[in-house]
């Protein structure tokens, strides 16, 4: 798949980014571009105040594909999901705070999907019900003005808000 965007979090020197090969680990996560006309499915998690595209962690010896509908079945409801094209990969090298591992080394296979129009139950983790997180159709324009907004303006930010605010940009370069 082709990549479209690879970053390195600042914290990572330079000194790890000449080891990268040493104590990361590689992780892999598949997200579903779902769109009709200027709307999308998004994931609106309060927490953080960010809208991001669905999807997320491969379970391991899971097809990226396989995994992809697992994650957007549990996290919006949504069934009879048809994989229609590829869209992108983007990597970033992240720092890692638990035991083991300095940094990981994240891919996000994106990919454009269909679905029924009406979603059902969601089968969100714990995690993502405490942080708030829902699924929501949003005209992409608003996301990404949000996005920018809780960018500029939120101490709790990561990488990750500006890996979804990157992808919808593409996305209306590339498929509105």
């Amino acid at each position: 798949m082709r990549l479209l965007k690879s970053t390195i979090h600042p914290a990572l020197n330079a000194e790890h980014r000449q080891a990268l090969a040493g104590r990361g680990f590689h992780r892999q996560a598949a997200r579903g571009i779902i769109i009709k006309g200027e709307a999308i499915l998004m994931l609106y998690t309060e927490r953080y105040h960010d809208y991001s595209i669905p999807g997320g962690g491969v379970d391991e010896g899971e097809d990226i594909r396989q995994g992809l509908i697992r994650e957007l079945e549990e996290e919006t409801g949504a069934h009879n999901i048809n994989i229609v094209a590829e869209f992108g990969r983007y990597e970033e090298f992240r720092p890692w705070y638990k035991d083991n591992f300095d940094f990981v080394h994240m891919e996000s296979f994106c990919f454009v999907c269909t679905i029924d129009e009406t979603l059902k139950e969601t089968r969100l983790e714990a995690h993502e019900i405490q942080n708030g997180m829902r699924p929501v159709w949003i005209n992409i324009h608003d996301a990404i003005r949000h996005n920018e907004y809780t960018i500029a303006h939120s101490e709790k930010k990561g990488m990750s808000i500006e890996r979804e605010t990157y992808l919808l940009k593409q996305i209306i370069q590339q498929l509105l």
